[in-house]
């Protein structure tokens, strides 16, 4: 056993609906990408930590993410998650309804950079966000949740080490340049104050100070 086993046993249990959610996924034949539960716990104690109350998913996929999501806002918090693949957004909304949470959640179905541009158009501003969508277009995505960002909003992006093609600066296809400049790009912007996190496949976080 190592450090992050250890940890994952000891802090980041999986309940019971969590993991009919994770089966159904797999049984339906959907990717099998949603974040691991250590990491889905350290969404939830993130959003908690930071009283979010309107969280903003780039990635729905099967609703894994969101449900973790989903349970530590408040009572009268609200997600919107946005998901280009109509059928998953389906799988995902039964899957928070099956959690008790389809009142919580709102799905916005295309492509994200669209929908991205009309909650902006609107006004609409969130105070968590997390970012686990298509890797190449994360600075995209990143550029829109600081623009959509109350201050003090924390922005979490999964897979940032790319399962360590970020660090094989020999590989430049457009997944492994894109997550590099996300990764750079969290670590220098001016309104950012931002860490990584190595567990699993690396969590980019960072706080939107104004």
């Amino acid at each position: 056993m190592n450090g992050e086993e250890y940890a994952s046993q000891l802090f980041a249990h999986e309940d019971p609906i969590l993991a009919e959610v994770r089966r159904d996924i797999i049984d339906r034949g959907m990717p099998a990408i949603f974040v691991p539960s250590h990491i889905g716990h350290l969404l939830s104690l993130l959003v908690k930590l930071n009283n979010s109350r309107n969280a903003l998913e780039i990635g729905a996929l099967g609703g894994y993410s969101g449900i973790w999501l989903a349970r530590s806002l408040p009572a009268d918090g609200h997600l919107t998650s946005l998901e280009l693949n109509a059928e998953y957004a389906k799988v995902a909304q039964h899957n928070l309804e099956r959690a008790g949470l389809g009142s919580k959640v709102h799905y916005e179905i295309g492509p994200a950079l669209q929908s991205l541009e009309k909650l902006q158009q609107a006004g609409h501003r969130y105070d968590f966000f997390l970012i686990d969508a298509d890797k190449e277009n994360y600075p995209a995505y990143l550029a829109f949740a600081i623009a959509l960002a109350h201050p003090g909003a924390i922005i979490a992006g999964d897979n940032a080490l790319l399962h360590g093609r970020v660090i094989d600066f020999d590989d430049l296809s457009p997944r492994a340049v894109a997550m590099r400049q996300f990764n750079e790009q969290m670590a220098t912007h001016p309104r950012l104050t931002a860490m990584m996190i190595t567990m699993g496949d690396g969590l980019a976080i960072a706080r939107v100070n104004y």
